[in-house]
């Protein structure tokens, strides 16, 4: 398909400059060189004005990143003339527009954005005394129909590549909802109870000290709550009504019992509501996955953690809670070490035990918002939600101490020890994942060439 769309755009691009004169593709090339870097100039501080498009845009990458790379596209789509040249423009328009539906930057931004290079470049060729007007006004119209062409490649390849995510955040949400359900329904339950047990004792005590009781927010429940049954229930009235309780608890009850520590009556009567709270949200909560029915599919075979499947829908969700709430994220990706002398002297199948190992003791160091991904091999990959850099170090770490601690065993041989190494990267405002995914990796790669059994954090941007 991707071939006859290529052959499409290549009889499009031919009949667009059948009838233009050699000398105004010439004068069109030649005017683009020379003004690209005023047109980038323009495009981006008129983008950067605007509040729809200034969202996804900052002064430093603008400065960094992308300044330059919107000169280059500019003298790109008004030079290509051969095949193979008019094939690689192609491929990066639809790169291009890939990586605005990863982002989830709308084709109005787009849109906008192409009217306004058309409009600049107008004005300058009209400026241009000392070349004729007939030629001024073919230039004009050649380069306004490239930049046509170019956005209706964009634009396909964008919707495509929506359609695709669509499907696969369903496929996820449908996933997220069911992933070993019964399991996980008495595990939540038992994390509510937990944070209900810490905060009546902190609250008992609460007239001896000034102590901070704990929000839901950030017990384990309520990490599990934000970042996967939220999603995983969107639209379920009980979801709704949770999402309620807990910010009447932590905004308003949690707050009038701290406040209350010389007023014993207050404080009796907020702990009853406290109660009466904790008790709807256990009821909510099992009427949720009541709701629920058993689905498999999106787990790695060996391990059942996530797979690959569903990382773009998970990535794309928590850089969107980064850029609503203002917090931070990190990923983390982790290799067994020397994994390939475990499958040389014991077998492949013996290989399989050790992942399944070392996929038990993430999963036990993960907290309940997490998200951990067999990525294939004897590589995973954490999200460590609602971090920083310290914290995600301090985590990363005890990825590695928990491995290095374990005594591996396999059948009909002796205990063994095993160690990983890690590379950890916290989101620095990136709107495309993939950047992140690949400072992950260059961390892991430094743990590697430095000895392993390590953790490398990414340099800050």
């Amino acid at each position: 398909m991707d071939g006859l769309v290529d052959n499409h755009f290549e009889r499009e691009w031919k009949a667009l400059h059948e009838r233009v004169e050699p000398v105004v593709e010439y004068v069109t090339a030649e005017l683009v060189t020379h003004h690209a870097p005023l047109l980038a100039d323009y495009f981006y501080q008129t983008m950067l004005d605007d509040v729809e498009a200034g969202q996804f845009l900052t002064h430093d990458k603008v400065k960094q990143r992308l300044h330059r790379s919107m000169m280059q596209w500019l003298v790109d789509l008004n030079a290509a003339k051969t095949p193979a040249e008019i094939h690689a423009l192609y491929t990066h328009q639809r790169n291009i527009g890939a990586i605005h539906a990863r982002v989830d930057i709308p084709v109005s931004v787009v849109l906008k954005g192409a009217r306004c290079l058309k409009s600049r470049y107008a004005a300058l060729v009209d400026n241009a005394a000392d070349i004729a007007q007939q030629q001024r006004h073919f230039s004009i119209r050649l380069f306004c129909s490239r930049i046509d062409l170019a956005m209706e490649v964009m634009s396909e390849a964008y919707t495509l590549n929506v359609e695709r995510q669509a499907k696969s955040n369903e496929a996820y949400r449908l996933f997220s909802i069911t992933e070993n359900l019964s399991t996980e329904k008495e595990k939540q339950k038992a994390a509510l109870l937990n944070w209900e047990s810490e905060a009546m004792f902190q609250a008992a005590l609460g007239g001896l000290t000034d102590t901070r009781l704990p929000r839901i927010r950030e017990s384990e429940f309520g990490l599990w709550f934000r970042h996967k049954g939220s999603h995983a229930f969107q639209g379920v009235t009980e979801c709704a009504v949770i999402e309620q309780v807990i910010e009447e608890v932590d905004t308003v009850c949690l707050q009038r019992i701290e406040r209350s520590a010389h007023d014993l009556s207050l404080r009796a009567e907020q702990l009853r509501v406290l109660k009466t709270h904790a008790q709807n949200l256990l009821l909510q909560l099992s009427s949720l996955f009541e709701k629920s029915l058993e689905l498999e599919s999106g787990k790695d075979v060996l391990t059942h953690l996530l797979n690959r499947k569903f990382l773009p829908t998970v990535l794309s969700r928590e850089i969107d809670l980064c850029r609503n709430q203002g917090r931070e994220f990190a990923v983390v990706s982790v290799d067994i070490d020397y994994f390939k002398r475990i499958n040389d002297r014991y077998g492949h199948e013996a290989g399989d035990v050790v992942v399944q190992q070392v996929a038990a003791l993430l999963q036990k160091q993960c907290r309940g918002g997490d998200f951990l991904f067999r990525m294939g091999g004897e590589e995973f990959l954490v999200i460590l939600v609602d971090v920083g850099r310290h914290q995600a170090l301090e985590l990363s770490e005890a990825l590695r101490a928990a491995v290095e601690a374990h005594q591996f065993e396999l059948p009909q041989t002796d205990v063994f020890k095993l160690t990983v190494s890690i590379g950890c990267a916290v989101y620095s405002g990136h709107p495309d994942y993939s950047y992140l995914l690949r400072e992950a990796d260059n961390a892991l790669y430094e743990a590697k060439e430095t000895g392993r059994n390590r953790v490398c954090m990414a340099m800050q941007a």
